[in-house]
């Protein structure tokens, strides 16, 4: 915007426009710095949130609070004094509040539901034991307290004796209640040798109908069980210890069962349970043999250790088994755990080898007559011979661990290993 300049001429009508124009000039440059400074001061309104109401929230969960206490003890006055219709229907009430949150649990236990449903689980009729067994799996969830109320309230003497009856289902559902438990009755000093526990899981262990998943939960129960020093004892007398072996061929059961025999083998009644089974050592070698599943490797390796550790007649039974080829490749391929027990299982063969050998034995003198003379040179070709064997031997064996590890390949390398060794370097 550029400022009129003054005309050349000076007649009156000229020089009047000219000050009107530009009169006009500045007052619109004034309106306009107007503007642009008013434009610069200028804030918009702060937006005013309105105020959160918090009343209305407060007030919302505090009749939520008082709508399900109100439930609640409609329910336990029903469930206590109510008929067996108006009990069931106080159950589901209960069952569903449990599924909530770990405070209405506890609550609940406090206003006394858990002994009346201990109580219902000893019913006759199928529909109504099941449904006091899922509510109190809901209140044993995360509250310690709750399971030990439980076990005080008599809930493994109402297990039912008729077994078969249960199904499926059933057998699930008081597999899971007893897994939840279990953790209670270890804590506790109960007894488990008086009560129905241990025969109600063999049942089901032993059950054709019963899904991998409940003998997996049974399993677990025993195992907590089983950490119990006294509980061990007892179940190393009840006949379970058939059933393990038996479950420790199945690849999906047989971690636990073998970290059980574990438990077990420490005591010396379980100690003696398993070495007067048929399947020892035997079903435990083959366990070994599992190279896609190294930690039963690792355990059955612990439970054979503890077999051979103070009982030479199980060292013969597991050498005629073919124990030591196992034992080498576990030693070469296992885990490091695995390797370390595989070892010192050998190293027992090794030295009750030694001892059996004597100092004199072997293709020594002790055989030839005295008197008879001996030459030194014959002495040296026996003992290459003898060196020669055990080299073949050892290379043998060692190709056919490799062969089972790595395929048919080129064993060259192993071969120049082991006749580059001495036999004394053996580990067994």
């Amino acid at each position: 915007m550029s400022v009129p300049q003054a005309p050349k001429r000076s007649d009156p009508l000229t020089s009047w426009f000219f000050t009107y124009t530009k009169l006009r000039f500045f007052s619109r440059m004034r309106r306009f710095l107007h503007l642009k400074a008013a434009k610069k001061q200028y804030k918009p309104p702060e937006k005013v949130e309105k105020p959160v109401d918090t009343d209305i929230h407060a007030e919302s969960n505090m009749r939520e609070e008082s709508d399900w206490m109100v439930t609640l003890q409609r329910s336990v006055k029903r469930l206590h004094f109510g008929s067996w219709e108006e009990k069931e229907v106080a159950v589901e009430d209960i069952k569903r509040l449990a599924k909530e949150d770990l405070k209405r649990r506890k609550t609940m236990a406090e206003l006394g539901v858990i002994p009346p449903l201990v109580a219902m689980v000893g019913s006759e009729v199928m529909a109504r034991q099941r449904l006091a067994v899922q509510t109190l799996i809901e209140l044993a969830n995360g509250s310690f307290t709750n399971k030990a109320l439980m076990v005080e309230a008599g809930i493994l003497s109402k297990l039912p004796e008729n077994k078969v009856v249960l199904g499926e289902p059933g057998m699930q559902e008081f597999a899971q209640l007893l897994l939840s438990i279990s953790a209670a009755l270890a804590d506790s000093q109960f007894s488990v040798s008086s009560s129905r526990i241990i025969p109600f899981i063999i049942h089901i262990l032993e059950s054709i109908s019963s899904s991998i998943q409940t003998k997996d939960s049974c399993l677990t129960t025993l195992y907590n069980l089983s950490s119990v020093l006294d509980n061990a004892t007892t179940l190393a007398t009840s006949g379970v210890v058939n059933i393990l072996l038996r479950l420790s061929s199945l690849k999906e059961a047989s971690e636990k069962a073998l970290a059980i025999l574990g438990n077990l083998a420490v005591t010396l009644t379980g100690e003696k349970a398993l070495e007067s089974d048929q399947m020892v050592p035997n079903r435990l070698i083959e366990v070994m043999t599992w190279d896609d599943t190294p930690k039963c490797q690792e355990l059955s390796a612990y439970v054979l250790m503890i077999l051979a550790h103070r009982s030479s007649l199980q060292r013969q039974k597991m050498a005629k088994a073919g124990i030591v080829p196992v034992l080498l490749e576990v030693a070469l391929l296992g885990t490091p755990l695995a390797q370390k027990r595989a070892l010192k299982i050998l190293q027992w063969f090794k030295n009750e080898r030694q001892m059996k050998m004597g100092p004199h034995s072997g293709p020594q003198v002790g055989r030839i007559s005295i008197g008879s003379p001996v030459n030194p040179g014959e002495v040296d070709q026996g003992k290459k011979l003898m060196m020669k064997i055990v080299k073949q031997s050892l290379y043998k064996n060692m190709e056919t661990i490799t062969r089972r590890a790595n395929g048919e390949g080129d064993s060259s390398k192993l071969k120049s290993l082991v006749i580059s060794s001495s036999s004394k370097s053996l580990p067994y």
